[in-house]
């Protein structure tokens, strides 16, 4: 390692980035090396640009994945997360996930010995880029997945094994009730399943009546989701975003996904009560704003049109809820004043699918939980272009640490042939390069945010000019579009950099 060059620290709150920082990468399997080549070039001109040659890079390779396999027997070697704890900052290109190993992800276990918190998804199009939409600038927001909890905690015990029996032993033992919501949980019920679609009992084969269950566990915790709205929330008022909705499927998971809503719901009203107004609020103050002289139960019946069937516990408890709101902050958002607000409103999931692609405009800021947010994520990034250049980070605000990350998979047909699209990785340096210049979001050094602007300039002018890699290349010719130039990995980050 050079002399001259320093860490990234956490002070008081903030990253402070020196001139020349040192930044821990991970190349990448498969079309890794490739794609890495392009990119780091690309990221490192417009450091020069930017800073006029005073600022500069300093990259530390660190292994994982196969090349670090191959080298120390390692997957993930203990030295790699040391490096990226050091140097809180760093980028990697995608991994293989090791078949049979320990490891069930290399991607999640960063995440999780890490404790990056965030998985920070922004999905924005660039003009000519080929979409399966009609109107893919209409989809332009920002993901904040839970990283940590959920599914992908990896809580899991295989069906058949003595680690599941012991689970559902448990279950029948402590939670009876519960228990009788495993179909076929005991042995009888799975031998009684077996004889009735094959034709008797004498029919079944000797063996598969054994009880075959798997089990997961899905942890979701008050302070995992409230850290994770902490930073959708402050993100979205730094940025004057209009709206943040968190996505959910607690209308069947009340517990855990319900909770997560509920939490969100609380934590906004509790912590950033001056910045936001929850959609409810905003229809209790918007019908108020209408009408001065409005009642509250007037105002009750226009936010609940089934107000008149209603119980009358019911209908006083929503009568309260008006009159709660107005007393609280009528004052304050009234009179049109939360018309200026971030709006916090909730979503269910699977209608949140299909309303990022029929009204993507009724999205700015979103937060989720792991799961939904894998789905999500993907989805929109299918809109803008394709996961090929959808960037990624893994952030945690806290303590600073974050990786920032091509979203894709290696790809290994590809690797070595210099034709694969850096974009990924292109815009997850974009990213990293405006999280060094936020401070961490903390307020930093504008220099680094500058970089990042010629990041967004320069892909922007190589992909109008039509100056684009097979798989672009490939989709615009099918949507008869003339003119397109196919170029090389490489030679798509020189039209980049030229563009800047």
């Amino acid at each position: 390692m050079p002399s001259d060059p320093a860490s990234i620290v956490m002070s008081g709150g903030r990253l402070k980035v020196p001139s020349s920082p040192i930044l821990p990468f991970i190349e990448g399997d498969g079309t890794g090396p490739d794609i890495w080549r392009a990119s780091v070039r690309v990221i490192d001109a417009a450091v020069a640009k930017a800073s006029g040659g005073a600022c500069k890079i300093h990259w530390h390779e660190v292994l994982a994945g196969e090349k670090a396999f191959n080298k120390t027997g390692s997957w993930l070697p203990e030295e790699t997360l040391a490096a990226f704890r050091q140097h809180l900052v760093g980028i990697k290109g995608p991994l293989t996930t090791p078949v049979g190993g320990g490891i069930r992800s290399l991607n999640v276990a960063l995440r999780q010995m890490l404790d990056l918190y965030v998985c920070l998804r922004p999905v924005r199009w660039f003009k000519g880029v080929p979409s399966p939409v009609k109107r893919p600038q209409d989809c332009e927001m920002v993901i904040f997945r839970e990283n940590t909890e959920d599914i992908y905690a990896g809580i899991e015990m295989a069906a058949g094994t003595p680690e599941a029996a012991k689970v559902l032993g448990f279950f029948e033992k402590e939670f009876p009730k519960e228990f009788k919501k495993i179909r076929f949980g005991t042995k009888e019920a799975a031998q009684g399943f077996a004889a009735a679609a094959m034709g008797g009992a004498e029919r079944v084969p000797e063996g598969d009546t054994e009880v075959m269950v798997g089990i997961g566990i899905k942890p979701v915790s008050r302070m995992g989701t409230e850290r994770l709205l902490w930073a959708a929330l402050e993100y979205a008022v730094k940025q004057k975003s209009k709206s943040v909705t968190i996505v959910h499927k607690g209308n069947i998971m009340k517990f855990t996904e319900g909770a997560f809503k509920d939490w969100g719901y609380e934590l906004a009203r509790k912590h950033f009560r001056g910045q936001i107004v929850t959609e409810r609020e905003s229809w209790i103050l918007g019908n108020k704003d209408a009408g001065a002289g409005l009642s509250a139960e007037a105002n009750a019946k226009m936010i609940e049109p089934g107000f008149e069937m209603m119980t009358p516990d019911q209908k006083a408890k929503l009568v309260k809820e008006v009159e709660g709101v107005l007393a609280s902050i009528g004052a304050s958002h009234g009179g049109g004043r939360w018309k200026s607000m971030v709006l916090v409103k909730d979503s269910i999931a699977d209608i949140t699918l299909q309303q990022v692609l029929t009204r993507p405009k009724d999205f700015d800021v979103i937060a989720c939980m792991n799961l939904n947010g894998d789905y999500l994520s993907d989805a929109l990034a299918a809109q803008i272009g394709g996961i090929g250049i959808a960037p990624g980070a893994n952030i945690n605000y806290v303590t600073g640490h974050a990786i920032f990350e091509a979203t894709h998979g290696t790809a290994p047909k590809y690797a070595n042939l210099d034709q694969v699209n850096p974009g990924s990785v292109i815009l997850s340096g974009e990213m990293m390069l405006r999280y060094m210049g936020s401070g961490g979001g903390s307020g930093g050094d504008k220099v680094w945010s500058d970089a990042a602007d010629l990041i967004i300039k320069g892909m922007d002018g190589a992909i109008t000019a039509k100056t684009v890699t097979y798989d672009f290349e490939r989709l615009m010719k099918a949507e008869g579009d003339t003119g397109v130039r196919k170029v090389k990995c490489s030679e798509f980050g020189d039209a980049v950099i030229a563009h800047m």
